[in-house]
């Protein structure tokens, strides 16, 4: 068992698309440990196997000790509610950020454990909002991508405000220019990307 590096926002492993697990045998084991271990550390409620770079499709989530720990291999959502939740959600790849996501209040999932037999349950509220966050993750859906391209367009442009996107990204910006002056072999002067622009690219490509 081991705590395992996590991708940070905008690695993009993040928009990877996992692949179904197709081996149950104690290297899967293995990695759930790790799993287990490295969102304890982070700390968390979920993760997935794409959060450390592994892109297969596993996730675990411990609402509570009480509650338990819960694997879910190759998890396929086969009924949604009419009704939504909204709930705050945040990431172990994006720590310190939160906002409100809206969800499907319950739902029904269709999984295997880590022996491969099959399972079926109906969650509902929040762990219903877990089990739909770490589905996305596993298809390459980051979390803020269900935010409202209002509210993300918000949160991009309030530098000053400490609960917006570009705060968390601030200290990597440079003060946001975008771009620096350059001088050619010729002595012409070259305007080229500033390593914030291309940050922002990054940015901008993800959502």
């Amino acid at each position: 068992m081991a705590v395992r590096t996590i991708l940070r926002f905008p690695d993009v492993g993040l928009r990877a698309v996992c692949e179904p697990v197709l081996v149950f045998d104690q290297r899967l084991r293995e990695l759930a440990d790790d799993l287990l271990d490295t969102m304890r550390a982070a700390p968390g409620v979920g993760i997935t196997a794409a959060h450390i770079g592994v892109f297969l499709r596993l996730f675990v989530i411990e609402l509570s000790r009480e509650d338990g720990v819960r694997f879910y291999v190759n998890p396929e959502i086969t009924f949604a509610s009419a009704e939504t939740i909204r709930h705050v959600e945040g990431s172990v790849s994006m720590p310190g950020m939160t906002d409100e996501v809206v969800r499907f209040k319950t739902i029904r999932v269709r999984y295997l454990d880590l022996n491969g037999a099959e399972h079926e349950e109906e969650a509902e509220g929040f762990r219903a909002v877990c089990v739909q966050h770490e589905i996305d993750q596993l298809d390459g859906i980051f979390w803020i991508q269900r935010l409202s391209r209002l509210k993300r367009a918000s949160g991009w442009s309030n530098a000053g405000i400490k609960c917006g996107y570009r705060h968390y990204l601030a200290p990597n910006l440079s003060r946001f220019s975008c771009a620096k002056i350059g001088r050619t072999r010729s002595g012409i002067r070259n305007k080229v990307p500033s390593r914030s622009c291309q940050i922002w690219s990054r940015i901008c490509d993800f959502i």
